[in-house]
């Protein structure tokens, strides 16, 4: 399966200098997908040169003509999308519909920084130096590393090359060992651009292999990740010794807010299928709701009605409505985080334990949690899984200081039919991101990222290329 690929170092695949492989694990079966290539340090420090040399060569590309090369990418993204897909669905076990809903938005991804590779503007500033005046450039950092999780192994590619390619940056992509194959064929589309060699390299190895030549190489100027808080911490901290550039998304702890107004219908019509996407396993996820007294049990109702008519299995299956956990681990951290809140009083009004009916695959039951309250683990923390927390409230200022209790701040919703009250909670809440009867975050034309301990930095929109450019001023004098 990973064989025709491998390792994508100076435009070539390759194996291991080594010859090491390693299993890749399908979560639907536990059985291996394939073997895939292994990273060496020799391999990285190959890929650190390669991204030498395709960095001065693309650096030096007119920015039309890297629009154009993205362009072109894009266009054999398009004509792989049903291949692409699978491979999502095959390495994550989520239901084929959201895997091509994934590709598609990492096709935005591309389009849209085609676009703004045209669109790197500069400034002239006037001088108090009679005769003179300052010019204002931006390029491009240098060389990026690139490290995505698993749980969207090609839109968090996306977000990260698409823009670091459309500054002039060449970068080295460094994904989960979970979703290798997912990397492998977003990397293979990137070679219908036409860029240099080196311009775009994938390692896949283990963390002193491939991590750690990244971050102690001078050479790397930039680097963004895609993960948890603790390895985000870890990455800032290794990245000063070589004052990198640094930009994170990490993890989120989001609070959906359904005020007294809300359009109930319209709100768990969404809300669920939201919540069990991808198993819950998304970083910008409703985990904890606060439901206003008056609609708590209807709410409570309506959501374990839905819950209750998802369909599990092999996300292949197109009448399947989620797949599984990405491991064994998960399914065990799902287990303890339920135990926990009963343990604390909460109630299971749905789900709450492994699926039953299958010989195999990391499934666990969409999950519905009432009577909890905000000491609890499931609603302090992040769950990263298909359990949905719920507890009620009374009044706007008690939800809002609830929901703004918390050290995460990626992202965070609301539902109201009051255009005043939705104005007053975009305002109060605490997070990169606020939807409002939706939760439709992830585009590319708009700023994605979080605050606080979710992270810095953002991907997406005309903000997104900032982080892949350095400013450098000019002042010109002339007599």
């Amino acid at each position: 399966m990973y064989s025709h690929f491998g390792l994508f170092i100076n435009g070539e695949w390759r194996a291991s200098v080594t010859g090491k492989t390693a299993p890749v694990f399908s979560p639907v079966t536990e059985q291996a997908l394939g073997d895939c290539p292994v990273a060496s340090v020799a391999d990285t420090e190959a890929a650190l040169k390669a991204a030498a040399s395709g960095f001065r060569a693309w650096a030096a590309t007119p920015a039309f003509t890297r629009a154009d090369a993205l362009h072109r990418i894009a266009d054999e993204m398009v004509r792989r999308a049903d291949e692409a897909a699978r491979m999502i669905s095959l390495e994550t076990g989520k239901p084929i519909a959201q895997s091509g809903r994934e590709w598609a938005l990492s096709i935005d991804q591309f389009r849209w920084y085609a676009e703004e590779a045209r669109r790197i503007y500069g400034r002239i500033v006037e001088s108090r130096v009679p005769g003179g005046r300052f010019e204002v450039h931006h390029e491009p950092v240098g060389i990026v590393a690139a490290f995505t999780a698993w749980n969207f192994p090609a839109a968090l590619i996306a977000r990260k090359v698409a823009p670091a390619l459309a500054a002039g940056c060449s970068t080295i992509v460094r994904p989960s060992k979970q979703t290798p194959g997912v990397a492998m064929v977003m990397v293979d589309c990137v070679r219908a651009g036409n860029l240099p060699a080196g311009a775009v390299n994938l390692v896949v190895g283990p963390t002193d292999a491939t991590y750690g030549p990244l971050m102690a190489s001078k050479a790397v100027r930039k680097v963004s990740l895609t993960g948890s808080t603790r390895v985000g911490q870890q990455m800032i901290r290794d990245a000063a010794a070589t004052l990198k550039k640094v930009s994170m998304e990490l993890g989120g702890n989001a609070p959906v807010i359904v005020y007294d107004d809300a359009d109930l219908e319209a709100c768990l019509n969404v809300a669920v299928p939201t919540k069990f996407a991808n198993a819950g396993q998304v970083c910008v996820t409703g985990d904890r709701f606060y439901v206003h007294e008056g609609l708590h049990d209807a709410f409570v109702e309506g959501f374990v009605k839905r819950a209750e008519t998802i369909k599990l299995g092999d996300g292949l299956d197109p009448t399947v409505g989620m797949g599984p956990l990405i491991s064994g681990d998960r399914v065990d951290e799902m287990e303890r985080i339920v135990g926990a809140a009963v343990a604390s009083g909460a109630k299971i009004a749905s789900g709450g334990k492994r699926a039953q009916g299958f010989n195999a695959g990391h499934f666990f039951e969409p999950t519905v949690l009432t009577g909890c309250t905000d000491e609890m683990g499931v609603m302090a923390d992040e769950n990263f899984g298909p359990i949905a927390a719920i507890t009620p409230f009374t009044s706007e200022d008690e939800v809002l200081a609830r929901a703004n209790a918390s050290d995460m701040g990626l992202s965070a919703y609301a539902f109201t039919t009051n255009p005043a009250r939705a104005r007053r909670t975009v305002q109060a809440l605490k997070a990169g991101m606020v939807g409002i009867n939706s939760f439709a975050m992830a585009a590319s034309e708009a700023p994605f990222g979080g605050t606080n301990h979710s992270g810095m930095g953002r991907e997406g929109g005309v903000e997104g290329i900032r982080d892949y450019l350095d400013i450098k001023s000019s002042q010109m004098v002339w007599a």
